[in-house]
């Protein structure tokens, strides 16, 4: 089956690309809402082409068979590189239906979607630099999360997903290859839906807050030495790792027979995050089954290296370093996992509910815990899986493996028939561990042969780095490629600590309001800046570095020469207050939503408690203060402060429900159960007041008001449902 494939796809290339070089080609300027269906070269030039609010109307739009589009040279831009990356939108090349359809070339920015092909037979896209698309505002903070952020891509039937963005978004297209294209900087690489039989090599989808690459029932691909580096959200060294579903490779949903090889999958909320997908949860049949990962590497995820849950695959050579899980692969059967390299991981291999699993020939480096298999005695009632499948823990083998400098080898519990022969344990590390040189070639296991193969993964110095590198924030993961100042410490420390990051260079202190003291004033990227501000300036002060070095990028594409000054600052703002809280329970017969009279009325009782705070900002799963509820409590928050001269906003983050009275006037007003979403309100300078209004039946509680200097374009963040 897989060989007829590849034959298919051969012939499919091989007769567009004689088709192409037999026809004439058009030199042609481009119109918005152009439709091309023969062969064409766009004249080279930069278009400032805003995109249509609709996804389906492309500016370019390709119908036809054995069509080229020649596009070197060619920019479109949808949107100034100072807009807010949320304010991107539309479509700007559609390919729809046809077969031998060649892109090459294109430079596009500022749009929701770079390329969208639909029902496409043997597709070629090659060359296409297609960052700095859309992405959405994060909420989360240095010190804690917003529930806001957390993504969810576990439905895709009806494009559920193209509210996401993505460089290149594929649905329906059989054959056809995907090489050197570059997607940095939106929120998504290339998304494949419905999709088989590509051949994706020698791409660049790194340093997006949502995936690298994502498919939905995709399977028969060859992803093959790609960079897929840095595609990562929910993460802050010393405070939360959470990777908030990002990834470098996401396969959700009856994605089969795909191999996946030498490519660079570092620093993602999770390197690979498999699942079976919904059909086999509620049947127990299918799943993500028969795939290869081989010679990639998954290190310094947030959470985990590699996720791969209720299917069977086969893990071979690949590096898992510096992860809270090497590899995590609940319910997985069938599965080889064969000559890796785990090391530093606080886990490396956890697997519950495992069936017919192998874990040998591999290296375990200092992890602190190398293998824990086990099974729960109760497993989730709503789950059809356990009902059609036997789930226990049984049958497996832990042969082979090496374990340097581990303090525990493996924990198992509620498991049966374990062979854990001919292990090896030393405490010298020796040799870094390279799974090129430990795939063992035994009577159980040969590696694989992948044509055209390189030798290792392309590996870049960021890279290389281990987690402390990924830095997130409110637009997304940091590329490295411009300067910046990044908190070491909470943002309200007193002196805070603030690291000079980018490339190679000197910098020097050029501005600073409200800052009494600076350990500093030049030195060299890499320093630590210690900033203390002045006794009435705490919350509002700014301190301003010039950068002097190598060539810069900025996080929205802007280029500097090298050797240009090039201006960063930092800036806390937030005004003096305090907050008088008083929080009550409240019953099915006072509750906000279906009896407001009463609920009014035990808002003007007695409180539960009361209690005097400098800021409101609740987050929690369960109350870390024992006097709040669990569920059902409501507060009321007050406070009084002054603005500095100016226009500010004022914006909400809740979960269940929030409204907000200015000066007595109500400003916000989201009184009515929902996730976690926020609020805008434009407020003037000077003396406010301000009452909160906040319910929260069960689950998570959320609640945080922000003030924010100027007017902020109203942002819902990522698009829900989560």
């Amino acid at each position: 089956m897989a060989v007829r494939r590849l034959c298919l796809l051969a012939a499919a290339l091989f007769a567009g690309t004689a088709t192409a070089k037999a026809q004439p080609v058009p030199m042609v300027k481009p119109t918005a809402g152009m439709v091309i269906t023969t062969s064409v070269r766009i004249v080279p030039g930069v278009y400032r082409l805003p995109g249509r609010v609709s996804l389906d109307s492309a500016l370019l739009t390709v119908r036809g068979n054995n069509i080229t589009v020649d596009l070197r040279g060619v920019t479109f831009v949808g949107q100034p590189a100072d807009s807010a990356p949320d304010a991107a939108r539309g479509t700007a090349v559609r390919i729809d239906g046809g077969r031998n359809i060649r892109v090459h070339g294109l430079t596009a920015r500022g749009y929701r979607v770079g390329i969208l092909a639909r029902n496409v037979r043997a597709l070629v896209l090659e060359n296409n630099e297609l960052s700095y698309s859309w992405k959405p505002r994060l909420f989360s903070l240095v010190e804690h999360e917003s529930l806001n952020d957390w993504l969810s891509y576990h439905k895709n039937e009806q494009d559920e997903w193209l509210r996401f963005g993505a460089g290149l978004y594929l649905r329906g297209v059989t054959g056809g290859r995907l090489t050197g294209n570059t997607v940095r900087q939106s929120m998504n690489g290339l998304l494949l839906s419905h999709s088989d039989s590509l051949d994706i090599r020698d791409n660049d989808f790194s340093y997006n807050s949502g995936l690298g690459i994502g498919m939905y029932r995709a399977s028969w691909h060859r992803i093959v030495n790609n960079r897929v580096d840095y595609n990562v959200r929910g993460s802050s060294h010393g405070f939360f790792q959470r990777g908030q579903d990002s990834a470098a490779l996401l396969m959700f949903e009856q994605c089969s027979n795909n191999v996946v090889a030498y490519n660079s999958m570092t620093h993602s909320g999770d390197g690979l995050f498999l699942w079976a997908g919904q059909h086999t949860m509620d049947t127990g049949q299918g799943g993500s089954n028969d795939n290869l990962f081989l010679m990639n590497d998954f290190s310094f995820a947030p959470t985990n290296g590699m996720e791969a849950t209720f299917s069977r695959n086969q893990f071979i050579g690949n590096r898992s370093e510096g992860s809270t899980h090497g590899l995590w692969g609940g319910y997985s059967y069938g599965s080889r996992v064969v000559g890796n390299c785990f090391a530093n991981n606080r886990i490396a291999v956890a697997i519950e509910h495992g069936q017919d699993n192998t874990v040998g020939g591999n290296h375990f480096v200092g992890d602190s815990l190398a293998i824990r298999l086990w099974a729960d005695s109760i497993e989730p009632s709503d789950w059809g899986y356990p009902k059609h499948r036997d789930t226990r823990s049984t049958r497996w083998r832990l042969v082979e493996n090496h374990f340097v400098r581990v303090p525990e080898r493996w924990r198992i519990a509620n498991t049966s028939a374990v062979d854990s022969g001919r292990n090896v344990v030393r405490d010298s590390v020796g040799e870094p561990c390279d799974p090129a040189r430990i795939v063992p070639t035994t009577a159980w296991w040969r590696t694989p042969e992948i044509p055209s193969a390189p030798l290792r993964w392309p590996a870049t110095p960021n890279a290389a780095r281990d987690r402390q590198a990924i830095v997130v924030d409110e637009w997304g993961p940091y590329d490295w490629r411009s300067p910046k100042l990044w908190p070491l410490d909470s943002v309200r420390a007193t002196p805070l600590r603030l690291r000079v990051l980018g490339p190679a260079g000197r910098w020097r202190v050029v501005e600073r309001r409200g800052v009494a003291r600076l350990s500093a004033m030049r030195g060299t990227v890499g320093d630590t800046l210690s900033v203390e501000p002045e006794a009435a300036a705490r919350g509002d002060w700014r301190v301003t570095l010039e950068y002097t070095g190598g060539a810069v990028i900025s996080p929205r594409g802007q280029r500097t020469v090298a050797g240009t000054p090039v201006r960063f600052a930092y800036e806390h703002f937030e005004p003096t207050q305090r907050w008088s809280q008083r929080v009550f329970a409240f019953t099915d017969s006072t509750n906000p939503f279906t009896a407001p009279a009463a609920f009014d009325a035990l808002m003007k009782g007695a409180p539960l408690f009361s209690r005097e705070a400098p800021r409101l900002d609740w987050f929690w799963s369960r109350p870390r203060d024992r006097a709040f509820p669990v569920s059902k409590f409501a507060a009321e928050a007050t406070s009084e402060m002054v603005l500095p001269p100016g226009t500010y906003t004022l914006r909400t983050l809740s979960d269940d429900a929030v409204r907000v009275w200015v000066n007595d006037t109500l400003r916000i007003d989201q009184w009515t159960p929902h996730e976690t979403s926020p609020a805008y309100a434009t407020v003037p300078g000077g003396r406010q007041r301000v009452r909160v209004q906040y319910a929260q039946v069960s689950g998570w509680v959320e609640l945080r008001l922000d003030f924010l200097r100027g007017v902020v374009r109203p942002s819902p963040g990522s698009s829900g449902p989560h």
